[in-house]
C-alpha cells in the first residue's frame, strides 16, 4: 500500500487500541494489541506520518532510532540488591529502567500527556546482543522488567534488507506478534501530501511530467544513487528559503537533496525553464486580467510540459491568497467564539478585561503545552499564536476604552467587526483573479486537458477547496458544473456569513 493508506491503517489501529469501555478498560486487552511494524523503502515518509498522526489525535510522540542502542541502554544496567527468604539472605541482580521506557515517563511528566505513540525506527537493525530481547518486547511491551506505560501504543518501522545491510529479517515467531504494514513508494499519494504542504510548484510540475523520477535507488560503481520523497520534501523547503533570500538554486544545491546526478541535472535545468516561464508569462498580469494577445498565443502553441508549468504557476499564486484568507478566517471564527463567551459574561456583570485576560491565558497555556508536547500541527500552532496575539490586542483596547464595562467591551466588538469586514472584499479580489485565470486558460487552451487539470487541482487542494466551500466562486462553478461541492460543503460556506458577536 502507499504511505497515505498506511497512515490511515496506523491511525485506525491506534484509535482502536486506545478505545475503552464505560469503565475505562481497553476494548482490546493490552496483551493482544499487536505492535505495528511499518516496512518500506527509506525516505518515503514512515517517520513523518507518526508526527502527523500524533498531532491529529492530540497524543504524545516519543521517537527512537534503534540502531545506536545496546542491550544495556535498551534493557537497563544491572546492580546488586540484597534479598531474603526466611532467615536466608542473598545477593541478586536488578536492572535500572530502560532508557527508552524512562524517556516515555519523562515525556509524560514534562508535557502532562498520558497517552501517545512510542515509535521505534529501524527496529530490524538492532545489535546482535539486543535482538533476542525484541521478541519479549513486541509480545509483552516490556524492556527487561519495565513495561511501556499504559496508554502508549508501540509503532515500529524498518527497511527491507535490500536497502540496508544491517537488517535482521524477523522470523515467523516474531512476525506473528506484530501488525505488519508494507509500504511502497507512490507518487500520487505523496503528491496529495506535497500539495497540502505547499511544496514548490517547480517540483510538482516536474514530477507530474516525469513521475518515474519521484523515487529511485540504484547501485553504481561510485556507490548508491538515490532519490526519495524525503529528498524532494527537504529540497522544496530549502528552495523556498533560497528564493526568499535571493540566493541561487542550481544543480550544486539540488544534488545535495536529489542524490542522483542525472535526475538532479534534469530538475536543475527544468527549474531554470520554470523561472523563465514565470517571467515570460507574467503570472501577476494574467491574474489581473492584463494578459496580452502575444502571451495567449505563445501558451496556445507551447508544448505540454510548458502548458503544465503555466497551470502550476497559476495554481501556486492563487493558492497563496486562498491559504492566507482561510487562515485569517479560521482565526476570526475562533476569536468570534471567544468574544461571544466574554460578552455573555459581561452581560452577567463580569469585568470584560478580566474575562479577556482569562481567555487569553487559557489559550496561551494550551498553546505552550501542545507545542512543547508536539501534539499540534504547525498550521494549528500558527493559528493559536495569532488568536492569542489578537486577544492581547482586544484586552488592551478594553483596558484603554472609557466608560462602564459594556461600553468598554463595545470598543472590542467594533475592532473585531472592522477586521471581519475586510474578508468579503478580499474574497472578491481572489474571485476576480480566479476568474481571470479561467479566462486565460480558456482562451489559450479551450476545453483541453489543461482546463481539466486546473479545475481538478482546485477541487483537490485543501486551501482552494476550503475557500470555494467558504466563500463560493462563480467562475469555479461555471467551469466545474460536474464537480459541484456537496450540500455539506455548501453549509460550511455559510459559517462566516456574519462574523458578528
Amino acid at each position: 500500500m502507499n504511505i497515505t493508506q498506511a497512515k490511515e491503517q496506523v491511525k485506525d489501529a491506534i484509535e482502536a487500541y486506545l478505545a475503552t469501555d464505560a469503565k475505562g478498560r481497553p476494548l482490546l486487552e493490552r496483551a493482544r494489541q499487536r505492535p505495528i511494524f511499518l516496512v518500506g523503502a527509506p525516505g518515503i515518509g514512515k517517520t513523518a506520518i507518526m508526527a502527523q498522526i500524533a498531532a491529529e489525535l492530540g497524543i504524545g510522540l516519543v521517537s527512537y532510532s534503534m540502531t545506536h542502542h545496546t542491550r544495556q541502554s535498551a534493557l537497563g544496567l544491572p546492580y546488586i540488591v540484597t534479598e531474603s527468604y526466611g532467615d536466608y539472605e542473598y545477593e541478586a541482580s536488578e536492572y535500572t529502567m530502560s532508557e527508552i521506557v524512562a524517556s516515555v515517563y519523562a515525556y509524560m511528566r514534562e508535557h502532562q500527556v498520558d497517552r501517545g505513540i512510542l515509535f521505534l525506527d529501524e527496529i530490524n537493525c538492532v545489535s546482535e546482543t539486543l535482538y533476542p530481547s525484541m521478541l519479549q518486547f513486541l509480545q509483552f511491551k516490556t524492556f527487561g522488567r519495565h513495561e511501556v506505560p499504559q496508554g502508549w501504543i508501540i509503532v515500529t518501522a524498518g527497511n527491507p534488507p535490500e536497502y540496508n545491510k544491517s537488517v535482521h529479517e524477523f522470523d515467523i515467531v516474531t512476525l506473528d506478534r506484530v501488525k505488519k504494514i508494507s509500504v511502497e513508494p507512490d507518487y500520487d499519494a505523496w503528491r496529495a501530501y506535497a500539495v497540502s504542504k505547499h511544496t514548490h510548484p517547480a517540483i510538482l510540475t516536474f514530477l507530474d511530467i516525469k513521475k518515474n523520477r519521484f523515487y529511485s535507488v540504484q547501485a553504481s560503481l561510485d556507490g548508491k544513487s538515490f532519490v526519495t520523497a524525503r529528498g524532494w520534501d527537504d529540497l522544496s523547503d530549502i528552495m523556498r528559503i533560497f528564493e526568499k533570500l535571493g540566493k541561487t538554486v542550481d544543480y550544486d544545491l539540488v544534488v545535495q537533496y536529489v542524490q542522483d546526478e542525472t535526475i538532479a541535472r534534469e530538475f536543475a535545468a527544468y527549474y531554470d525553464l520554470f523561472n523563465k516561464y514565470r517571467d515570460d508569462y507574467r503570472i501577476d498580469d494574467i491574474l489581473a486580467g492584463k494578459a496580452d494577445r502575444e502571451v495567449v498565443e505563445r501558451a496556445r502553441s507551447a508544448e505540454f510540459d510548458e502548458r503544465l508549468s503555466i497551470v502550476g504557476l497559476l495554481l501556486d499564486a492563487l493558492g497563496e491568497d486562498m491559504k492566507s484568507i482561510m487562515f485569517d478566517t479560521d482565526v476570526l471564527v475562533a476569536l468570534r467564539d471567544d468574544l461571544r463567551a466574554v460578552k455573555a459574561a459581561v452581560a452577567q456583570g463580569a469585568d470584560g478585561a478580566e474575562r479577556l485576560e482569562a481567555v487569553r491565558a487559557e489559550r496561551l497555556s494550551r498553546l505552550e503545552l501542545s507545542v512543547a508536547a508536539g501534539t499540534v500541527t504547525a498550521d494549528k500552532r500558527d493559528k493559536l499564536e495569532r488568536e492569542v496575539e489578537m486577544l492581547g490586542d482586544y484586552l488592551r483596547i478594553c483596558q484603554k476604552a472609557p466608560g462602564p464595562a459594556d461600553e468598554k467591551f463595545a470598543a472590542v466588538e467594533a475592532w473585531f467587526a472592522e477586521g471581519a469586514s475586510t474578508m468579503a472584499p478580499r474574497a472578491e479580489r481572489i474571485e476576480e483573479a480566479l476568474s481571470n485565470a479561467f479566462s486565460f486558460i480558456d482562451a489559450a487552451f479551450g476545453d483541453a486537458q489543461e482546463m481539466l487539470v486546473f479545475t481538478t487541482e482546485l477541487t483537490s487542494r485543501v486551501a482552494s477547496a476550503r475557500y470555494v466551500a467558504q466563500y463560493g466562486s462563480r467562475s469555479y462553478y461555471a467551469h466545474n458544473s460536474d464537480m459541484i461541492l456537496s450540500e455539506r460543503q455548501s453549509d460550511l460556506r455559510r459559517r462566516v456569513e456574519a462574523l458578528d458577536l
